[in-house]
């Protein structure tokens, strides 16, 4: 795929390339504005009318109101968006191709339909969370003839987590998902062992940073009892996706704690 032009300039200076929200040259090679001003507006697939973005100044915004607004450039024939960069295969007032992250070219057409408007009456793109509301579980296990009360809470936030996807035409978005915090707290009898709020950091040494960076903590359920102590599963998932880890929070009969990655 091709990239900024001054992908060829310095390699770390390519990281910015495509962010850049001046009008100065990139080794030599300007902004299009004449580019930038034909873009202006609602585009359509040219085969399905279904709106794909809209742009306004230098920020493309999406329908999906979970999707972030992006700044772009176009600079020597290229759509820059973030780190990414897509061959224009032709551009005119009322049409613009480009090669998606496939390869594939993206047809599109620029809208007419003032209806089409309505798709984008979302200001700022609107966060999904995991959990509704809090949500509480608890019960009391018996073990070596005493009895443990457990206790957990799962609580929606207000901490935001991106997350990169694709559109149906292959162009690189963020979603803004909201993420949890977790209460466990451990009785035995009317004495408290042990209480705490999770945030899914402290699972970082089980977790590579660029998928705790992009998941969600999404649930923690008691599993078993044992000689040593209570075992509870924290799940850790990047959202709308089948990947997750799974790590065993656990909990000893001195109220100590202590971790394990049980399978990813």
């Amino acid at each position: 795929m091709n990239r900024c032009p001054f992908y060829f300039f310095l390699g770390i200076l390519l990281l910015t390339a495509c962010q850049r929200k001046s009008d100065e040259t990139v080794v030599g090679m300007a902004e299009s504005k004449e580019a930038k001003a034909l873009l202006q507006g609602i585009w359509a697939d040219a085969e399905t009318g279904e709106v794909v973005f809209r742009v306004k100044g230098d920020t493309i915004f999406y329908p999906d109101s979970t999707s972030m607004p992006a700044y772009f450039q176009i600079i020597n024939d290229s759509l820059c968006l973030g780190l990414q960069s897509y061959p224009v295969v032709k551009q005119a007032a009322h049409l613009f191709w480009f090669k998606n992250q496939a390869g594939d070219v993206v047809k599109l057409v620029k809208s007419d339909n003032p209806n089409d408007a309505l798709n984008f009456r979302h200001e700022q793109p609107k966060a999904l969370t995991m959990v509704s509301e809090l949500q509480k579980t608890d019960s009391v296990v018996l073990y070596g003839g005493e009895r443990y009360h457990w206790y957990i809470a799962i609580n929606p936030t207000r901490y935001s987590v991106k997350k990169t996807s694709y559109t149906d035409d292959g162009v690189e978005v963020e979603n803004v998902y909201y993420d949890n915090i977790i209460h466990l707290s451990v009785y035995k009898g009317a004495t408290k062992l042990f209480s705490r709020d999770f945030r899914k950091n402290v699972y970082a040494a089980y977790v590579p940073d660029d998928f705790l960076q992009q998941s969600i903590l999404g649930n923690m359920k008691y599993e078993s009892i044992d000689e040593r102590g209570l075992h509870f599963s924290t799940t850790l998932c990047i959202p709308d996706g089948a990947a997750c880890y799974l790590v065993s929070t656990d909990i000893s009969f001195r109220g100590e704690l202590s971790m394990r990655l049980m399978e990813y």
